[in-house]
């Protein structure tokens, strides 16, 4: 049996109804995104040995790493993911999910958000995005992120009881792709959750609040890592939910394998939690054993990967052979690249390529020893997050802005400028700050250009890095000119509010059903998490160490 496609070429009743819920996701989204990219261009001189912070700089240069990670990694992809989220799977089940859930999951988070904006511009929570103590925040930064993750978790609710509705109304029935995947991801995040929320409402919270006395730095910062790389994927999965799902179609193509996406997905909930401890290498009281075991498991992870690589890129080829593309690579040139949507994505998962090979080096134990706390790091995270899923998002609301406001993308070349100053400003920032973390050890997280006689010069790789800083500052300029000409126009009639997709078709089989019990997977990756850090967690929880005193604050 199997399932024929369609296309859903108008908003069902589902989507509608919650159009202005997700288009206030979205634009908080992209409100934060431009707050915290303001001081991204200045990382990227600092890093070039050019010091812009005495002029642009809000307090101290670490309140405005602050602002760049908390804004843009975790403000930014939350609010957005909410959206894709919800949405997509409202527009295929074509019914109307809990609204009144969705909305109090926005203000929850959108409050939360103040609450921690208000801490950061105080100067009183400069302590990054990875908030490690000792170092101290003042309260209302930890409420505000124990609300940013509840409010999240307030829309998994719903998407998950609006998905757990349809299968009681269809017994049989294959979930649809958008939602299995979307489903897929909120329990996964669901999961990832429970160490950061644990870490931020039992010891951080109550600690800046005079509560407790200290905390058990290494117990911490175990707890972040345990939700701190599995958000990595809760910001990618809704980029891979796109790529699957969307770029295909608006290639002129089609998804090859719905069942490829599938398993991706599956894999992901299974194997990208239990793997924080590859962030630990470095950190001693935590057995050796254990890190390799979690080390073990992030190879895995790249399984999915390896195989969404090859379905999205077989299914552009399958696009670009429509068009008229032949011989090996003939197809890729003939994608439309004239499309500003489509030409974002693709670039972000051509930077993907880079970003996930260097992944493959930090989850190596020795490799990663080599450059632990460089600027190796933050290269190697500004071209996955910072363009595979960022640059991917970007490219989203080229059609998904216009569909939701119905008032037509302003200033088309503009934007395909915008996603092309995004790309090569990125590879620029990324390669260059990899290149100082390898040939000279530049630290991360430094002042480096405040420095009256730089040790770390690498002349060649810093110019590089400077020239990325300056072409990413361009393209955010285009980027924001073009998004809020956009939100200025009237809306009209003539505007195309279809969605990009056509459902593919499902070859219902044992496999594909096997795939389909998404809450036994979730029970499964709940097994696989306890085995691999209970054991570790009950060692620190009956090991802690309070730290009397020792707060630091920005």
């Amino acid at each position: 049996m199997a399932v024929a496609s369609e296309t859903l070429a108008t908003p069902l009743e589902g989507s509608r109804s919650i159009r202005p819920v997700t288009t206030a996701f979205v634009v908080t989204a992209l409100c934060a995104l431009f707050i915290g990219s303001m001081f991204g261009p200045l990382q990227a001189f600092n890093y070039a040995g050019i010091n812009l912070y005495p002029v642009f700089a809000v307090h101290s240069y670490y309140e405005d790493l602050t602002l760049h990670g908390v804004m843009n990694a975790l403000v930014f992809t939350t609010f957005f993911n909410c959206a894709v989220l919800s949405y997509f799977s409202a527009q295929e089940l074509g019914e109307t999910p809990n609204r009144g859930l969705l909305w109090l999951g926005y203000w929850t988070m959108a409050i939360g958000v103040v609450l921690a904006a208000i801490a950061i511009f105080s100067g009183r929570a400069s302590v990054l995005y990875t908030f490690y103590p000792p170092l101290k925040a003042w309260w209302p930064f930890y409420l505000g992120a124990a609300m940013l993750v509840v409010g999240s978790l307030i829309v998994a609710a719903a998407v998950v009881a609006h998905w757990v509705s349809w299968k009681r109304r269809h017994p049989g029935q294959i979930t649809p792709l958008l939602t299995h995947m979307s489903v897929a991801t909120w329990l996964m995040w669901a999961l990832a959750a429970i160490g950061i929320s644990i870490e931020v409402v039992v010891f951080l919270l109550p600690w800046s609040l005079g509560a407790r006395s200290g905390v058990d730095p290494l117990l911490s910062r175990t707890l972040f890592w345990a939700t701190g790389h599995a958000i990595v994927y809760f910001w990618l999965l809704p980029a891979y939910i796109s790529w699957y799902a969307l770029v295909p179609h608006q290639a002129g193509g089609r998804l090859i394998s719905d069942t490829a996406a599938r398993i991706s997905f599956v894999l992901f909930m299974l194997f990208s939690i239990p793997v924080g401890l590859h962030h630990q290498f470095e950190d001693a009281g935590i057995s050796m054993a254990w890190k390799m075991a979690q080390m073990t498991l992030t190879f895995f992870v790249i399984v999915p990967s390896l195989l969404t690589a090859f379905t999205v890129g077989a299914s552009l080829e399958t696009a670009g052979r429509a068009r008229g593309g032949n011989g090996w690579l003939g197809w890729f040139w003939r994608l439309p690249w004239s499309d500003a949507s489509v030409a974002a994505q693709v670039l972000a998962m051509l930077t993907f390529i880079v970003g996930g090979a260097t992944g493959i080096v930090l989850a190596s134990g020795w490799l990663n020893v080599m450059v632990h706390n460089t600027s190796f790091i933050p290269g190697h995270f500004h071209l996955t997050v910072g363009t595979a899923v960022a640059l991917t998002f970007i490219g989203m609301t080229f059609w998904w802005l216009p569909h939701l406001t119905g008032k037509p993308l302003f200033a088309k070349p503009l934007a395909r400028a915008s996603a092309w100053l995004w790309f090569f400003g990125m590879i620029g920032v990324g390669c260059g700050l990899m290149t100082q973390g390898v040939v000279t050890g530049v630290p991360r997280r430094d002042w480096i250009s405040e420095l009256p006689h730089d040790p770390f010069v690498n002349g060649p790789a810093m110019t590089l890095t400077a020239i990325g800083g300056a072409l990413l500052a361009l393209a955010l300029i285009s980027y924001f000119v073009v998004i809020a000409g956009t939100l200025l126009r009237p809306a009209s009639a003539a505007q195309d509010r279809s969605i990009p997709y056509r459902t593919p078709v499902i070859h219902d089989g044992a496999v594909v059903r096997a795939l389909d019990h998404l809450l036994l997977w979730a029970c499964l990756a709940l097994v696989i998490i306890a085995a691999f850090y209970g054991p570790v967690m009950y060692h620190l929880f009956t090991h802690q160490i309070l730290v009397h005193g020792a707060s630091v604050t920005g």
